[in-house]
């Protein structure tokens, strides 16, 4: 049914409310027409093909008082149909108001067109008297339950692919007042009224074959038959139930592979619609999470946010790391950006740290902090790297030569790494915190990146490092040992040739 009042909806949606009518006529014959039959049957009358057409014609204003077409609430839905000017929020709040103004109408209109029904036709078929009475007592309870039962269905599946196209992506319906009928209420009553109208209809088709009295397989027999007739109608009745359901699972569904951009459609006013509308706030709360989150790591190291986040309360807590530590910095930088606009100059910049971020981060270090024109990075914190030193020397080699081939000689680097023991951990205040690296192995490698200037190497590393090297790289050379401020006794240094090494 779903895909049938879709269709509808997108073929007749400025005339849908006619096109509703010639869908609840059929529906309803297919309902209808039994009862009169039967009491034909019941009376021993052959006035079959007469019921029929007084059914039919009956019919018609049954579905006219039913639908209501070209009433002011339709009218308004029409009219956004044909795409007149015509507010949303308020055609929504229509179809709310309409479904439920039907339901009481469609109720009313059984419980007495049904039994009026059945005593014209019990005229017709030559029943008196009290026989007439019990036909419009049963033709009542019958309207009734069958009322119920199809009216939720008809409302609110008819309606649904309105709403939906009303309310679109938009949240609309979200804000809108939810009725007090829930949804357990709803399906209870549907589930007894089916029971009671179906069970009645066998009774009564049972009552009228003599041979069911003598032959108990015709029991069966007419089960069988009802149930290959009214089970479409049960599904049907059942469906605008269900489809709510289909939809939130869909949409967890979605959520759970990482997709937050379709919202579900609000198309009840009802507890599933309130539970719709919720699921839609919880989705785009994750949605504004996952955009702080890809935020967020634009600024953190994808590394150091899952530490973070892994440390849970324990993020202050500082620990020893053997680590390799690198710094990376820009030669004569200070003269070019007094002869370049700012702009040119932090473009200079980002294309540099283009080069080195990624080149870090591939290795399994981590880029600590950017330091004006320089970088600190890190191998072996806040993870742990086996074979740090190597990791990062193959990256200083692997940096020079991009940043030769990117730039050729306009931009020039040096890079000092040392290697040795740290305290890695979060500091700060005020809501203020930082990852950082604290240890004389940091001061040390800021030491003998200055060293460069000097020396005019561009890669320098200690003895630490190389003695925690697994292999040693082809250009390696020993430079002798250097003062280095704040260290007592001199450093032994060694320059590695980008030209000769082979990235192990």
């Amino acid at each position: 049914m779903d895909r049938i009042f879709q269709s509808m909806w997108d073929r007749y949606g400025p005339t849908y409310s006619w096109a509703i009518c010639v869908l609840v006529y059929l529906a309803g014959l297919s309902v209808h027409l039994a009862y009169p039959l039967i009491i034909v049957a019941f009376e021993g009358s052959d006035r079959y093909v007469q019921a029929a057409v007084i059914t039919c014609i009956a019919m018609l204003v049954r579905v006219y008082l039913m639908v209501l077409p070209g009433s002011k609430r339709l009218r308004l839905i029409e009219r956004w149909a044909a795409g007149r000017t015509v507010d949303a929020k308020e055609a929504l709040a229509a179809t709310y108001v309409y479904a439920r103004s039907t339901t009481v109408r469609v109720l009313a209109t059984d419980i007495v067109w049904t039994p009026c029904v059945a005593v014209v036709v019990g005229i017709v078929a030559g029943a008196t008297g009290w026989r007439l009475v019990q036909y419009a007592i049963v033709g009542a309870a019958y309207g009734a339950a069958t009322g119920v039962f199809g009216v939720h269905s008809f409302s609110e599946g008819s309606l649904r692919p309105a709403r939906t196209a009303i309310a679109g992506d938009t949240g609309i319906g979200d804000s809108l007042p939810r009725a007090h009928p829930t949804f357990a209420l709803w399906s209870h009553v549907t589930m007894i009224a089916m029971a009671f109208g179906f069970s009645t209809g066998a009774a009564i088709t049972a009552s009228v074959i003599d041979r069911a009295r003598e032959d108990p397989i015709v029991s069966l027999a007419i089960g069988c038959a009802l149930t290959l007739i009214s089970g479409p109608v049960a599904v049907m009745a059942i469906a605008p139930f269900l489809r709510p359901i289909r939809d939130l699972a869909e949409g967890t569904e979605r959520v759970a592979d990482g997709d937050y951009s379709q919202r579900l459609p609000v198309v009840q006013d009802d507890d599933l619609g309130a539970l719709s509308a919720s699921f839609n706030r919880m989705q785009a709360g994750l949605a504004e999470r996952q955009r702080l989150q890809l935020a967020f790591g634009s600024y953190v190291d994808p590394a150091l946010a899952a530490r973070l986040l892994a440390q849970s309360d324990d993020v202050f807590t500082g620990e020893r790391r053997e680590v390799t530590v690198m710094f990376i910095d820009v030669r004569d930088f200070t003269s070019f950006a007094e002869a370049n606009t700012a702009e040119d100059t932090v473009s200079r910049l980002n294309a540099l740290f283009e080069i080195v971020v990624p080149a870090v981060v591939d290795a399994g270090g981590h880029v600590n902090k950017f330091l004006g024109d320089g970088a600190l990075a890190v191998f072996g914190a806040p993870n742990d790297l086996a074979g740090h030193a190597d990791a990062a020397v193959q990256t200083a080699v692997l940096i020079q030569r991009r940043v030769a081939a990117r730039f050729g000689g306009e931009l020039r680097i040096g890079i000092g790494i040392n290697s040795g023991p740290v305290i890695a951990g979060t500091i700060g205040g005020g809501a203020k915190l930082e990852f950082t690296l604290i240890g004389d192995t940091v001061n040390v490698a800021a030491r003998v990146e200055q060293l460069t200037k000097t020396t005019g190497e561009t890669i320098l590393a200690t003895q630490q490092t190389i003695d925690a090297l697994e292999s040693r790289p082809v250009g390696l050379v020993d430079r002798g040992s250097h003062a280095i401020k704040g260290k007592s006794a001199t450093v032994p240094i060694f320059s590695i040739d980008p030209a000769l090494d082979s990235l192990g």
